[in-house]
């Protein structure tokens, strides 16, 4: 992506934030979706914006689909704030991405638990066998240390 097409998607991010805090009044938008990134092509004639949506799937499908179904207002509203000539057509997504590092982090946090369970193992059985092994300095019993 260009300097500037990365700049007009950060600028439509922003935007659309604000627009859908404010101006949606959908229903099926349970909580409040987060834009995570836009994607805009490099005639900035379209826009792929990629959200996450808490909730459950069907949450989610219907917010989706409630987004999908604005997105003409929204393209509208984005107009005039940005006194931009043409708006790109905006094109929403479920960001999957999010999901693949939650689950990415997860893996690796049962990983980390397994090493540390093995060191505390490991520490533990070193601990025994030093104390069961008979020492090796001789002591002894006859003489009197007097």
């Amino acid at each position: 992506m260009s300097r500037r097409t990365e700049r007009v998607g950060s600028t439509i991010r922003q935007e659309l934030a604000e627009i859908i805090m404010r101006d949606l009044a959908d229903p099926r938008v349970i909580g409040l979706p987060s834009i995570t990134r836009v994607k805009v092509s490099e005639d900035i004639s379209v826009a792929d914006v990629y959200v996450t949506i808490m909730g459950t799937p069907g949450q989610q499908t219907a917010a989706l689909n409630a987004l999908k179904h604005s997105a003409g207002m929204m393209r509208t509203k984005l107009t005039q704030n940005l006194s931009m000539r043409i708006a790109p057509f905006l094109k929403f997504h479920i960001d999957e991405n999010i999901k693949r590092e939650i689950e990415m982090l997860d893996i690796l946090q049962k990983v980390a638990d397994e090493n540390a369970e093995a060191d505390r193992k490991r520490a533990a059985s070193e601990t025994t066998e030093e104390l069961v092994q008979p020492s090796t300095d001789p002591i002894d019993a006859r003489e009197d240390p007097q």
